[in-house]
């Protein structure tokens, strides 16, 4: 590509946008300018086989033939080669448009609705026709035709690749000037372009010459994955055929992504409108179809509470039989529901069956899929599902500013269900942070890009499947060997969070000031409340005998106080119990829970408190929790492997450790599992240093995180102190000498 003839078609576009300025704010430039530059480029398509198409129009019509059957014979005017048809019948074109100044508006409808149904579709979709009337009033209708007439769009000059450029280009100043939110953005084509590096690497099959292989995006915004994909693939292979799926819900990225579809004679009727998730008016669009490969770059950091009751729903109802079987992520990042949906959409792939071909995915996101939620949230039962059944192959940390609308770290995600059998059972971790060009000039946030050259480095990396690779990279100005490469096995992500409980201790004492603490205890208080609403003078009477209670039970506590400080609960409640006896007063047990309350304070040299099983009590400000690493080995229950072998069941199937996917209990067999391990963890970690602390093992759950940044981490120490010494005594000599010159 020509970047030059690319600059030069961007700002002469960005000047005829410009000419709307008055009638249109910037950031509604786009009503006109997308669907304008669409209608020009299928112009130039068109307007060779123009005569064709009209003698032909006219000879059918004049047979009184209907549209839907005219249409094939149409397009093979058109252009016999083409699969799809591509025309238009009315007399008009660009050139024809500006014979007429006067009736330049009805003529463009006129000209819109002369499309192919496909083509007509489109700029349905741009609703480009409620600007004609507006851009007529203004007086800039003709103006803008004008313009766009003298700029030539044929694919001959203009590439696809180029016009994905030029699309690119438009949404993200549009969206700059709208200051679109950083979850819609557009994927930079360097990003697509590693993306199918990565997804096609190993991959054998998809260069057999005749190979059939379907490509899906789910949030396919203006088709880049798409194309790119295609182009990657057919630059290998030129006899591979190609199908290309996606869905979008935005009218004008579909409408944009439909035309590219178009032009380069692909099925528009595979790119779907609508919501992937579902909405309640539209939903997945491919239900039931499986794919090949999968690639998304979808919202990020983006609530997905328009999609809620219907991801709940099918969660709840439809269970492992839906796409969300496992869990929900928090509504405010829908990420991974992205990648739950596109793991439904896999292929099945068993070793050996020649039949199950299975799937490959490489989706982007930012860092909060990496470790947001905690042991036993939904985000983390997602991880647990994908790392267990062994489908996370690799992640690849890309640098930051590399996005138009947002500057954060983003992480490639592959995913599939056929690994190589050296990566079965590992995860390969790799460092692309500082695999970047710095630009000559920035785009809003996008200041880095990732050149060729450094996309065929970060292929060979994934490629070689090597922990503890290294690749001299630039930091700071300089250059270092660093490890860009680390190996994992499956099992090292996930870790047990065990509840470290410690005994509740506690003195009591009946002294004035901790008795008057009683009127802040609820139950104490409800003593001398009434639930008789309706009467008054029973309620007045209840109130006042359960005064009369409140005063028996302080004067009962008051007989105590002689007794000093107590050290055991029990010694106390035994004592408590005498006193209300002979002052003839019953103290309900929730009201002597509160005694316990306001009477007692926390004491580390106090006796244990004891439940009504002798068991030590647990102080709830004492407890804590450890996360262990997952054991290596263990023994899974008898149990556990009967019911993961039920027909009901097989959605469980990939599980290696005792404990379904999902919900976070039953865990009986999980704590009955990995009992040694946590109890080895306890005596070597815990007990050493707090001797009566123990473990509830009811409440243990399994946690998965992928701390890429850590495995990564390069400490440097600091500078040594009389260095640092140094400098500050140099600039304290600096600031005195230009101190003494102010106060000269």
């Amino acid at each position: 590509m020509n970047i030059q003839a690319h600059e030069n078609l961007k700002s002469t576009i960005w000047e005829i946008a410009n000419r709307l300025r008055g009638p249109y704010r910037p950031p509604q430039y786009r009503l006109v300018m997308l669907p304008i530059v669409v209608l020009r480029r299928l112009d130039c398509v068109l307007e060779p086989t123009k005569n064709a198409v009209l003698k032909q129009y006219e000879k059918l019509a004049a047979q009184n033939m209907p549209e839907s059957a005219m249409e094939r014979l149409l397009g093979r005017a058109a252009d016999p080669k083409r699969k799809h048809p591509l025309y238009n019948t009315s007399p008009f074109t660009f050139d024809r448009l500006l014979g007429d100044s006067e009736n330049i508006a009805p003529n463009l409808v006129s000209y819109i609705n002369g499309f192919s149904p496909s083509a007509r579709a489109i700029f349905e979709r741009f609703k480009f026709t409620d600007q004609i009337e507006k851009l007529d009033a203004s007086n800039r209708l003709f103006t803008i035709i004008k313009a766009m007439a003298d700029v030539n769009l044929h694919p001959n000059r203009i590439d696809n690749l180029q016009m994905g450029y030029l699309f690119e280009h438009l949404v993200m100043r549009f969206n700059e000037q709208a200051n679109e939110e950083a979850g819609d953005h557009f994927t930079p084509r360097e990003v697509i372009r590693l993306m199918a590096n990565l997804v096609y690497t190993g991959e054998q099959d998809v260069y057999t010459p005749g190979i059939f292989r379907t490509i899906y995006d789910p949030a396919c915004g203006t088709g880049g994955m798409l194309s790119e994909s295609e182009k990657f693939i057919l630059g290998q292979n030129d006899r591979a055929e190609l199908a290309l799926f996606g869905q979008e819900y935005n009218d004008e990225s579909w409408a944009i992504c439909c035309s590219d579809m178009l032009i380069k004679d692909e099925d528009t009727s595979s790119i779907v409108l609508g919501d992937t998730l579902g909405d309640g008016k539209t939903r997945d669009g491919f239900e039931g179809k499986q794919f090949h490969y999968l690639l998304a770059n979808p919202p990020f950091g983006v609530e997905w509470k328009d999609q809620q009751k219907v991801v709940e729903k099918e969660h709840k109802e439809l269970g492992f039989a839906g796409r969300f079987g496992v869990g929900l992520p928090a509504i405010n990042d829908g990420s991974l529901l992205f990648l739950q949906h596109m793991i439904s959409k896999m292929h099945p792939y068993k070793e050996g069956d020649e039949n199950a071909v299975g799937s490959k995915i490489a989706i982007v996101f930012n860092g909060s899929p990496l470790f947001s939620g905690d042991a036993g949230s939904g985000p983390s039962n997602i991880r647990r599902w994908i790392i267990e059944n062994d489908w996370l192959d690799a992640i690849v940390a890309l640098p930051d500013q590399l996005f138009y609308n947002t500057g954060i770290f983003t992480y490639v995600w592959l995913v599939t269900n056929r690994k190589a059998p050296k990566r079965r059972g590992k995860v390969q971790l790799i460092d692309g942070t500082r695999f970047f060009k710095r630009m000559t000039k920035s785009l809003n946030n996008k200041r880095n890009q990732i050149n060729d050259d450094q996309i065929h480095h970060l292929t060979r990396i994934y490629g070689n499947g090597q922990d503890g690779e290294t690749a001299e990279v630039r930091i700071n100005g300089g250059t270092e060997t660093r490890t860009v490469s680390r190996i994992f096995e499956n099992r090292e992500f996930g870790f047990l969070k065990v509840t470290v409980e410690r005994p509740l201790r506690m003195n009591f004492e009946a002294t004035a000031e901790r008795i008057v603490r009683l009127d802040g205890q609820s139950a104490f208080v409800s003593l001398a409340t009434s639930k008789r609403r309706k009467d008054d003078k029973a309620a007045a009477r209840e109130i006042e005998e359960g005064r009369a209670q409140q005063e028996a039970i302080r004067a009962a506590l008051a007989t105590l106080e002689a007794k000093g400080r107590y050290m055991d609960r029990e010694v106390f409640e035994a004592d408590l119990d005498r006193a209300a006896k002979r002052a003839g007063v019953k103290i309900p047990a929730p009201v002597k829970k509160a005694i316990f309350a306001a009477l007692g304070e926390r004491d580390p040299d106090a006796k244990e408190c004891l439940d009504s099983k002798g068991r030590p009590e647990p102080d709830s400000e004492l407890r804590d929790t450890e996360n262990i690493p997952l054991p290596k080995a263990f023994e899974m229950p008898k149990a556990f492997l009967e019911a993961v072998g039920k027909p009901e069941n097989a959605a469980q199937k990939g599980a290696k450790l005792p404990m379904f996917f999902g919900p976070d209990k039953p865990n009986e067999d999980l704590a009955t599992a990995m009992q040694p391990a946590i109890d080895a963890y306890m005596a070597r970690e815990v007990l050493p240093h707090l001797a009566d602390a123990w473990v509830d093992y009811d409440k243990t759950k399994v946690g998965y995180e992928i701390p890429i940044n850590r495995h990564f981490y390069v400490y440097k120490p600091p500078r040594p102190l009389d260095e640092i010494e140094t400098d500050i005594t140099a600039l304290e000599g600096e600031i005195a000498g230009l101190l003494k010159g102010l106060v000269a």
